[in-house]
């Protein structure tokens, strides 16, 4: 495994950190519809969260097609391996 490689099992553990950030401030707000509907802190709060998600997962889309490039694989079978390093167990994540 290529330091290169490292680095974007990294970046996916991180975006599938700030996923589970997302979900669990969903959790636990509850809909943003809802009767009374959230403050203005916790609209801050998950809109931070929500921002963070989306650029750690672009940058492992970006990430993941530099490096398929570099190696001359398809940018599919790269996410593959990187998800089955993330993921061992499960042979895959929720994706980013």
């Amino acid at each position: 495994m290529t330091t290169l490689f490292q680095e974007l099992v990294a970046k996916e553990r991180a975006a599938e950190q700030a996923h589970g950030r997302v979900e669990e401030l969903r959790g636990m707000y509850g809909p943003p519809t809802q009767h009374g509907g959230w403050s203005p802190r916790q609209t801050e709060t998950y809109n931070t969260a929500l921002r963070a998600w989306r650029d750690l997962a672009r940058e492992v889309q970006f990430a993941l097609a530099d490096y398929a490039r570099s190696r001359g694989e398809t940018r599919g079978d790269v996410e593959e391996q990187v998800r089955k390093a993330v993921w061992p167990t499960e042979g895959g994540g929720t994706g980013a």
